[in-house]
Parts: structure tokens; sequence; C-alpha cells
């Protein structure tokens, strides 16, 4: 493919600063770094007057960005594509601050322009797509800065229009599959407008966490349903999450992690023996066989199934706990923090959630993509805990806990736009509707807070 000078179309804003380019390596090939700076450089928010790019291919891209499913639970999963792009820039900072205050005015300027033009709500346009509203889509991702003015037909979905769509999925928190449907569209349909209040209204939520929030510590974004260890102000590590139901929100929170549970049994919270586990028993007699889940009375003893009247609230008499396995709910581990609200961070069975554009599955507690990863960064203070004890810990399978030798503190926020060091600027779905309701969240099946949050039974 051949590299082309491409200028800024005159409708875009543009904020005078350094631009991004790929870079080349031996033999004229584009570096990994080169490729991901190319293909993200360019930000709805502070749009960059774009240089030389070549496009890896949707083939790339989408192997890239799969690395973040946890196919194999291993230290080393790599994600450092992704990480590139994010770079290590702490989303509650001083400086993410500074960047949404730079890209309030360039938004500001394209609602004054009138915005960006919709695109139908049932159209589906891929690489080599003929139709017009290619001419929109083309359109519509100039005005946002992820596409820069060029040749070729306005009708055609080339690789230009591929590269630009994925940069604005993976700016959207969705798979970069380069595919212009479903959530992708109703993504590039939330008007201009609201896009310039999410700015607004998140400007003052980084503004008020900007603080000094530890030298060491977690942050848990709900919107994005994504973790990061900080550390120095910077950030060591990223994790996939997965986080509460609409209808079993994730709480904001500060807390502190204190412990990490090897291998933990899990007890069953009231509220999901009313909700799923009666439902489920009355469907499947031998549910809590299947799922190694044993029934107690008060004083310890122990009780069979046929012991209980499945037809009634007689079980929430009883205390139900999971054994520790494989199909534990936990999983592998378990990271307590005491909080008023009794959630947790941990494991899962469950894996390819964390492969899927919309994590919000459990019942409030967050679910974490390479959970080992984090919790050998939380053992870093404690010397006895090394790599290769946590790892044999697991294989075991043997209870077993560790107490942090200085607690790390937490922060479970809400943040559904920001922007990193290079301009970039990123938004979430207002999942629970605390932006400003239906009209910035794209699922509207909005439902009241949980009473409780805990987890979710096995399937």
């Amino acid at each position: 493919m051949k590299v082309s000078t491409e200028q800024v179309s005159a409708g875009a804003p543009r904020i005078e600063r350094a631009e991004p380019t790929a870079q080349a390596g031996r033999g004229g090939q584009l570096t990994r770094r080169g490729v991901a700076m190319a293909l993200f450089g360019a930000a709805a928010g502070v749009v960059l007057a774009p240089s030389l790019v070549r496009a890896e291919s949707p083939l790339q891209a989408l192997q890239n960005y799969q690395l973040r499913a946890e196919w194999a639970d291993r230290y080393d999963t790599a994600i450092s594509e992704l990480n590139e792009v994010k770079g290590t820039q702490p989303t509650l900072s001083a400086m993410t601050a500074v960047q949404i205050e730079q890209a309030i005015p360039v938004y500001q300027q394209i609602v004054a322009r009138g915005g960006w033009p919709t695109l139908p709500d049932k159209v589906k346009l891929k690489l080599g797509s003929r139709d017009r509203a290619v001419a929109t889509l083309r359109e519509r991702l100039t005005i946002s800065g992820d596409l820069a003015a060029t040749g070729g037909r306005a009708d055609t979905f080339d690789s230009y229009v591929d590269s630009a769509v994925r940069r604005f999925q993976v700016r959207h928190g969705l798979q970069p599959d380069g595919i212009v449907g479903g959530a992708t569209v109703q993504a590039m349909n939330v008007p201009a407008d609201l896009r310039l209040r999410q700015l607004e209204l998140n400007l003052v939520r980084v503004r008020s966490m900007s603080g000094f929030l530890g030298e060491r510590y977690v942050l848990v974004n709900i919107p994005s349903a994504e973790i990061e260890a900080v550390e120095g102000d910077v950030v060591r590590s990223r994790h996939t999450g997965v986080v509460g139901k609409i209808d079993r929100q994730s709480p904001i929170l500060s807390a502190k992690i204190q412990e990490i549970n090897f291998n933990p049994y899990w007890h069953v919270p009231e509220s999901i023996i009313r909700k799923d586990l009666i439902p489920k028993m009355q469907a499947d007699p031998q549910y809590l066989v299947k799922n190694r889940i044993r029934i107690y009375d008060g004083k310890g003893n122990e009780l069979q199934a046929t012991d209980i009247d499945w037809n009634t609230e007689q079980a929430t008499q009883y205390m139900f706990r999971q054994e520790p396995g494989t199909e534990n709910s936990m999983g592998s581990v378990k990271i307590n923090f005491p909080n008023p609200h009794a959630v947790y961070m941990h494991d899962t069975p469950q894996k390819t959630l964390f492969g899927q554009n919309a994590r919000f599955h459990s019942s409030g507690c967050v679910r974490v993509q390479n959970v080992r990863e984090l919790v050998s960064w939380l053992l870093e203070t404690n010397p006895e805990w090394p790599k290769s004890r946590i790892d044999e810990a697991i294989r075991t399978g043997e209870r077993v806990d560790a107490k942090l030798q200085s607690p790390v503190p937490v922060y479970f926020n809400y943040i559904t736009a920001w922007a990193t060091q290079d301009g970039v600027v990123h938004f979430r779905d207002d999942i629970y509707q605390r932006d400003m309701g239906d009209a910035v969240a794209m699922n509207t099946t909005g439902a009241p807070v949980a009473e409780e949050a805990y987890f979710q039974l096995p399937q």
C-alpha cells in the first residue's frame, strides 16, 4: 500500500500540538509502536493534523485486541498493544483533567458547527462495502477527528475508513473489528452536544479525585469495566473487568485492600439465595450437587437439599457455602477490602466474558482479568509471597490467606469521558444513567439500584 499525505478537512477543529506519526523500522516496515500511534493518534476532542499513515490490517487489529480476553490464565498475558494506546497516565490524575479541559473547547466548536450526521440505525458496513451511507460515515469520522480527508470514492469503505472506524471503536470501548453496525452505530449517533456535556461532567469528577490517592492504589472505573494498578502516578498494569448489572450495580466506594484469599469458599448471600438459588433448585434439584454447594444450619450442622421445601423461602434461613474449585464463583482468588456494600474483587471461571463489549454481568462485585498479575503487584510489599508461591497456592487448591503488609487503597469510580496525554478522548456508555439519563445511556433498560450487591451463581 502506498503511503499518501492527507490534509485535515476544513470542517475539523484543530489544536496545535505534536503529531504522532507511523515510525518505520528496518526495511521500511512500521514498528508495532509506530502502527499503534498511527492508528490511534488522532483524537475526537484533540484533532491532530494527520501525516503519513499506514493502516494495519483489520485482522491484525482484531487479533491484537482479542488479547484482552484471558484465554489462558498466566502472568504474561500480552496486552501491550492496547496499553501503548492508553499510555501510562492514570485516569484519576491532574493531567487527565488538563487534557479534558483542552478537549472541551474543541467539542464546543463541533457543536457550534452543527455537530455530526447520524447513520441509519440498521446499517451494516465493513471494509469493501459500497453504499451511500459510507459518505455519511466518512463525514462523521472526519468531524470527530478519527478520519482525515482522503481521496477515493465517497461511497466506498476503504482501508482509511476501516482504520478510522477501529480507532473510533477503541476510543469508545468497543471491539475494534472495523464493522459499523449495532453498538458502533449507537455510539456514533450520540449527539455532539451530549458528548460535550459528558466531558464537562467528568471534568468535575476527575478534578475531585485528582489529589493524592496514595503512592500505590487501585482504580475500578465502572463504566469502562476496567481496573488500573497505579504506583508513583504511573499505571503499572491495566485489567479488563466485569462489573455490576444495571439492576445490581457496583457501588461508588473507597476502601483499603487488606487481604488476599486463595481458593476461597463462597458464602451465598441471602439476596442471591432468594433471587437465584431457589429458582435454580426448582428447575434442577441437582444444582447444588453439580456446583459443590453445601447447606448448614445455624449450629454448623450439614443439611441435605431434600430437607428444604424449595417452593417456599425456607432456604433463606440457612447458610449455603460453595467449596473451592474450578467452578467456584470467585475462581481461585478473592481480593478483600472491608466496605459497607460487602463487595469484593475476584477471579472468575467465566473468562470469556472479558472479551465482550458490554461487561456488566455481575451482581455488584468486580471480576478481574489476569487477576494473578494484580495480586502479584498487591503482594510486592510481602517478600514471603513471590510469584512462585502465588502460583503454587493456586495450583494446589489449598485454602490460604495473605494479609498485605501495606494495605492498598481501592477506589470504585464512575468516569464516562476522559482524555490521555496523547490527546485521545475516550467515551463510555452511561450504563447506570448517572450522567443525564436516557439521553446518553446506550442501554435504556434502566432499573433501580439493588438493595445488595454480591456475586452471581454459576449457570
